[in-house]
């Protein structure tokens, strides 16, 4: 049988499998070429975006090109420039690098070759608003998402249809050159038209759908966001011969964490049930929902029989309602604390796997059946923390955050739910 204190150790070296599993260092150079005569282009954006540029030069040698990354992530590279910008809402930084990466793929040759590096938070980091929307407003239309409960695709097509690198338009600029993206997946369902908003992948939304995200979530914004939406779009239609020298390939993707930490579980003398790697949904219902999964299995379970981890993936959601800093991964974690009351033998942990839950440098929390005990002997109040969207705080109060720093990769949520079996009697 496993020792109670052995539960939250296990859950944090699941994620840190699942973390590694996703390193570009360890999986970028399977999916390379050799490196191709004549000129060669590295361009990318995302949270994992200089390590992949890192793991491409440890590959194929320095290397022309740049690569637009969040604060706080650059690598060491020989060749590749690397800037660093803002996430998840753009700044000047982020434009700038962008109208500098659109320029080195200006005037490119048939028989030049282009990377293209795209990883989760390129949305944010390439930015390139369409003519008559400023990046002020891009920014309010940025926050407006985040704090709308909007599923990761509506935010995309959204997105998209205001800018003038996503939605196939990076690739189309470097046409009639040779395309190879290769994309770590932070998307449920691995779509690559909605990884990095597809900068790199034709689509076939319209502008009208873009509008149709901003009246379903209710979405206040500049009027020449409304203006810009009611002209023709430049999202690259499936079909357009720009795109016909492309390939888009992901390279990792949420499943393979989850399989990573599934194995390292397994050794460890745990049952494994996968409740999928594309869950999407508001943080709180789905830590209800899995909540009552944990505690039927904690009631059937005998003392003879083996622990039993629920492993999830995907991209949950906060409506904002409060002021707090609580991201989905902090919040789930407190709402399935609340739902549970403590019941025994059941540990949790919930963390991003890029390192940042929302807008905060955490990546997550853990919770175990003295969580709500300790909360009320440091007079924490948890509903009115998770009415706040506050669950950040109230983690860092009891000590239980998973604080990474970057991970340099992202391959978006890792949650574990651990049921140990009654002690025998």
């Amino acid at each position: 049988m496993m020792p109670q204190d052995n539960a939250q150790p296990l859950l944090r070296r699941l994620f840190h499998q699942a973390v590694a599993a996703a390193d570009p260092m360890r999986i970028v150079a399977a999916h390379l070429p050799p490196r191709p005569a004549g000129r060669v282009l590295v361009v990318g954006a995302g949270k994992a975006s200089a390590r992949m540029a890192e793991a491409v030069e440890a590959a194929w040698g320095p290397c022309e090109g740049l690569v637009i990354t969040r604060y706080g992530h650059a690598r060491p590279c020989r060749g590749i420039a690397i800037v660093e910008a803002a996430h998840p809402v753009p700044d000047t930084a982020g434009e700038v690098a962008t109208r500098r990466l659109l320029g080195l793929l200006a005037g490119l040759k048939a028989e030049d070759f282009v990377l293209v590096l795209i990883s989760g938070g390129a949305s944010a980091l390439l930015v390139a608003p369409v003519e008559g929307v400023t990046l002020a407003e891009k920014q309010a239309v940025n926050a407006a998402l985040l704090a709308s409960g909007a599923p990761i695709d509506r935010m995309n097509t959204l997105r998209k249809h205001l800018s003038r690198v996503k939605g196939g338009q990076l690739a189309a600029a470097a046409f009639p050159a040779r395309v190879l993206c290769l994309m770590i997946s932070d998307v449920p369902g691995d779509d690559p038209a909605f990884i990095g908003s597809g900068p790199t992948v034709a689509d076939a939304s319209t502008p009208a759908e873009a509008q149709d995200v901003l009246a379903h979530w209710n979405l206040q914004v500049p009027a020449s966001v409304h203006a810009a939406l009611a002209r023709p779009s430049g999202v690259i239609a499936p079909g357009d011969p720009r795109l016909a020298r492309v390939e888009n390939r992901i390279i990792a993707a949420p499943a393979q964490s989850l399989a990573a930490a599934a194995e390292v579980a397994r050794a460890a003398g745990c049952t494994v049930h996968l409740l999928g790697d594309a869950l999407e949904g508001e943080a709180r219902e789905v830590a209800a929902a899995q909540a009552a999964e944990a505690q039927r299995i904690a009631a059937s379970l005998r003392p003879q029989e083996a622990p039993v981890l629920l492993l999830s993936g995907g991209e949950l959601t906060v409506t904002r309602r409060g002021t707090g800093i609580g991201g989905p991964n902090a919040e789930f974690c407190l709402a399935l604390a609340m739902a549970l009351q403590g019941a025994p033998g059941i540990h949790a942990l919930a963390c991003d796997t890029d390192g940042v839950d929302g807008a905060a440098e955490v990546a997550g929390a853990v919770i175990g059946p003295d969580t709500l005990p300790r909360a009320k002997a440091q007079g924490l109040d948890p509903a009115a923390t998770l009415a706040a969207n506050d669950a950040h705080s109230f983690f860092a109060a009891l000590g239980d955050q998973v604080i990474t720093g970057p991970t340099l990769t992202n391959v978006n949520d890792f949650r574990a739910i651990l049921i140990l079996p009654p002690a025998k009697p």
